[in-house]
């Protein structure tokens, strides 16, 4: 019992806006910008290296918008994956919070190990380690790197709130020093202005390298990722969370940038032991360029770089361990990994089982892989998870706008993160060109997650607030039949619903499933939700028995806190080729046209749609239809043939006074097609200056009305369209949406 309870207790909320912007700057601002600047201009040149981190910014940023966006909505320690369950469910969830857990904690062996060679060199130069045998010296590098790890992970135990300090304090000093060499490279050059020829030729290997060079160094600006994993320790989160990953990525770049340019003109070209240009010096040294043009380019450079990496490299370890833990704590919290991982110290507050297992893995990378190669495959792994989270970012806001709480929202939506999509898949596929172990190392973790994943989390894993879950489903069998859903909302009129279904249902040939969106209050637990459903089983029965003896019908029980999203998510996962849903004639709402849910099922559902209105056993001897000319006319006239008495039945097609309606011989066709002969249809012509009052002169005695409800339909001359349907709603009708082709396809994916 107690193990079950555990789980429960709630982490401690200390975390501020300026820890937090810390914690990113300390996964950024990391010992990556000191190995990335030479590197970048052995590929790219001196121009190059400046470039890539500015556009990486641009590029972070875009990213940093959708991670700023969804942490304010979603703001609970978890990052990516809590962002993926919410979007796309389970499994890619798990997947996310595998890759994060992984890629976070590769990074900070990295760190650890930066650290290590770093401060062995400097105190072997010191002569300090005179009495270690050479052949020691890596031993020596490991060991201290266990060491700092160990450190840095008693520091996370020690809680958030330490967390913070400390990551905080070791940031501001490696920030300090990284702004102190950019100001004295713009002094170096205002006293010699002829520094400014290092960076000739500006890009020598033209503009396709600096996509080589923004891959490998990206990852440096992961650090509105740790920032998301506090969600349930950052002190008034949907405020401060985003603010801090702005805020982190401006100044990570800016201060990236002054730093290559230092870089660049910290050599004197001609001074002594400079043989070439001072650039290709610089990358003659590859990753230790940049060290080695800082110790030019003030008084002891070599103890500045020394003092900066150590600062540099530990903060970065203290956010990658945090991120690593909370990642694993999540999926603890959740069962996709077992519940061990989301024990919480009673004492201290903090995620102990997640730590300790994080800790295991970055000593292991550390002590015995090849790091540089794995922490490429972090890279990829991190551009893996901004990818999904841009995904997400645009299927939230499309699809549960109106179920969360945002306290950020990005502007230029949704170009921001297609273009961070489009920068970041260019990025990965480049990254090859620095490491190809690394497709193989991050395909292998990620089969490993996969393999996990079906063997263990699928049959653990815990419900979560905002999923959709099936109480009762009955399979629908094999075949190619046209697929007709009717949700039943209300059993009451349930019957009524299915009646006013059931000529579409035959003329169709269609294969029935009856949806039932269990409606339970916000303020029961998601484990009682099975007492609601009840009701919305008697309603199936009734109207089983009604449908029973002509059609095959399939039943599906579901539960969502949004019941528009979960008609939507059937839909789309039973293939629907027609949603016939119930409406009760009201209009008046201050957001809303039609209802809370039937406007986001019409905007988002990737089917053709009839909703009716008390056109429930109504013989149907007098049908309006009315064409506006717009795409739902052909679905409007085949629903009025349909529901058309065939023996006594008239049909008045009615035009638009300024649309452009199908031509009579065309209406002609169709109809007859559909079994109405052409003596039973009467055409007239408007001259209203709107369609409700066109409609509503030829509505006396009318058995039902029939009309598109898209864009332009019901709208003219600057009148809404909620206003044309609150002069309507007396009458019976059906209102018809046809599904649009590429539009159709993009929800039906989206």
């Amino acid at each position: 019992m107690a193990d079950k309870l555990e789980p429960r207790a709630e982490l401690s909320r200390d975390l501020s806006l300026f820890q937090l912007t810390m914690m990113g700057l300390g996964m950024m601002i990391g010992a990556g910008v000191f190995l990335g600047i030479g590197n970048s201009v052995y590929v790219a040149g001196p121009g190059g290296a400046v470039l890539t981190f500015a556009l990486n910014g641009i590029v972070a940023l875009f990213t940093a918008m959708s991670y700023a966006e969804l942490s304010s909505a979603i703001p609970r320690a978890g990052g990516a994956y809590n962002f993926a369950r919410t979007g796309f469910g389970r499994g890619p969830s798990f997947l996310a919070g595998w890759m994060e857990w992984f890629a976070s904690s590769v990074a900070g062996s990295m760190y650890g190990l930066t650290f290590s060679i770093y401060t062995v060199r400097y105190l072997e130069k010191l002569g300090l380690l005179g009495w270690l045998p050479e052949a020691w010296s890596s031993v020596a590098v490991k060991a201290v790197a266990a060491l700092v790890i160990l450190l840095f992970i008693f520091i996370n135990y020690r809680g958030a709130s330490e967390t913070g300090k400390v990551g905080a304090f070791f940031t501001l000093g490696q920030t300090v020093f990284l702004v102190f060499i950019g100001v004295a490279g713009v002094v170096v050059l205002v006293r010699d202005p002829s520094r400014m020829e290092n960076f000739d030729p500006f890009l020598p290997y033209g503009w396709s390298k600096l996509l080589v060079t923004m891959g490998f160094t990206y990852v440096a600006f992961e650090g509105f990722e740790v920032i998301a994993q506090a969600g349930d320790e950052a002190v008034e989160p949907r405020r401060n969370l985003p603010k801090a990953m702005i805020y982190s990525v401006i100044v990570a770049a800016v201060t990236y940038v002054f730093v290559a340019f230092a870089t660049i003109v910290a050599v004197k070209a001609g001074s002594e032991g400079i043989d070439t240009a001072p650039w290709l010096w610089i990358a003659r040294f590859r990753e230790r360029g940049f060290g080695e043009a800082v110790a030019r380019l003030v008084p002891a450079g070599n103890l500045l770089l020394t003092l900066a990496v150590i600062f540099a490299s530990t903060s970065a370890l203290n956010a990658t361990v945090y991120s690593a833990t909370r990642a694993s704590y999540a999926l603890g919290r959740d069962r996709m990994l077992p519940g061990v991982f989301a024990r919480i110290s009673k004492r201290r507050r903090t995620p102990w089982a997640a730590l300790t297992m994080t800790a295991a893995l970055v000593l292991v990378v550390a002590l015995f892989l090849p790091t540089m190669d794995v922490a490429s495959s972090a890279s990829i792994m991190f551009l893996f998870l901004f990818f999904m989270v841009n995904v997400c970012v645009i299927w939230i806001r499309v699809n549960m706008k109106d179920e969360l709480t945002y306290g950020f929202v990005m502007p230029f939506f949704p170009i921001l993160p297609l273009a961070a999509i489009l920068c970041q898949a260019v990025l990965a596929v480049w990254l090859v060109n620095m490491s190809w172990i690394a497709w193989i190392v991050a395909p292998v973790w990620i089969g490993a997650g996969v393999l996990i994943y079906h063997l263990y989390s699928k049959s653990h894993v815990t419900a979560s607030e905002g999923e959709i879950q099936v109480l009762e489903e009955e399979a629908a069998p094999a075949g190619n039949e046209f697929r007709i859903m009717v949700a039943l909302a209300n059993p009451d009129n349930a019957f009524e619903l299915v009646g006013s279904a059931t000529k579409l249902c035959q003329a169709k040939k269609a294969r029935v499933k009856l949806l039932h969106m269990v409606p339970v209050p916000d303020q029961v637990p998601l484990s009682d939700a099975g007492r609601y459903m009840m009701e919305g089983r008697e309603g199936i029965v009734e109207a089983m028995l009604y449908l029973a003896p002509h059609f095959p019908i399939t039943t599906t029980i579901r539960y969502c806190r949004n019941v528009a999203r979960g008609i939507v998510s059937a839909v789309r996962e039973k293939r629907v080729d027609m949603l016939i849903l119930g409406w009760d004639g009201k209009t008046a709402s201050r957001h809303f046209v039609l209802g809370r849910v039937v406007d986001p099922v019409i905007e988002r559902s990737p089917c053709d749609i009839v909703l009716f209105k008390g056109v429930a056993h109504r013989e149907t001897r007098r049908i309006l239809v009315y064409l506006s000319g717009g795409p739902d006319d052909g679905l409007a006239l085949e629903t009025a043939a349909i529901l058309l008495d065939k023996k006594h039945g008239r049909l008045t097609v009615l035009s638009a006074a300024n649309g452009s309606p199908p031509q009579k011989r065309l209406v002609d066709q169709t109809l007859a097609a559909l079994g109405v002969q052409s003596d039973r249809i009467i055409y007239k012509h408007s001259d209203a200056p709107n369609p409700a009052e066109a409609i509503l002169r030829e509505a006396d005695g009318i058995d039902v009305l029939v009309l598109g409800y898209g864009k332009g339909s019901l709208s003219r001359r600057g009148r809404k369209i909620e206003e044309s349907l609150e002069q309507l709603a007396r009458l019976p009708m059906a209102l018809v949406k046809k599904s649009r082709g590429l539009e159709s396809l993009t929800k039906r994916w989206l």
